[in-house]
């Protein structure tokens, strides 16, 4: 079944989570021109239709010991095979994100790690555990990630 689209309090209010997710449905209704209850009604529908997922931290890679991070693009080594990769790669920790891809590549991975070295060790992990080859950009400077888009109410349909 369709949802009806995103209003734009609703969007207002998932722009403001994503940007800070302990935000108080107080500030939430400040920021909206809504009451506390209101918004708290607003919130709890918006996680009813799985417009909002969850909420989490934001956390400094570098700070907790795993400074470098990478993507790698993996394909089959053999097409014919059944398409699993995603779940026998599920169970190594460092792989932060997986997508299904179109392109050359079938998938590609964000990964995090602690050193050169050790990017070395997953990446052979990796092959091993999904029978695929890979090609990896490590990532030298991170100028901004995780950015909340929401869009705009221009983006609304008509």
């Amino acid at each position: 079944m369709n949802q009806p689209a995103v209003e734009p309090t609703d969007r207002k209010i998932l722009s403001l989570l994503a940007r800070d997710g302990r935000m108080s449905f107080t500030d939430l209704g400040r920021a909206t021109g809504l009451s506390t209850s209101a918004v708290h009604q607003r919130v709890k529908r918006l996680e009813q239709r799985d417009l909002i997922q969850g909420y989490g931290a934001t956390i400094n890679h570098a700070e907790i010991g795993v400074p470098l991070a990478a993507f790698i693009s993996i394909r089959p080594i053999d097409p014919s095979q059944p398409d699993d990769c995603a779940a026998r790669l599920e169970h190594i920790e460092e792989i932060e994100s997986c997508w299904s891809v179109a392109g050359e590549e079938s998938y590609v991975l964000l990964v995090r790690c602690t050193s050169p070295a050790a990017l070395e060790d997953l990446l052979a992990r990796v092959r091993a555990a999904a029978n695929v080859s890979t090609r990896t950009t490590i990532v030298l400077t991170t100028y901004y990630e995780n950015r909340p888009v929401t869009g705009t109410v221009e983006d609304e349909p008509g």
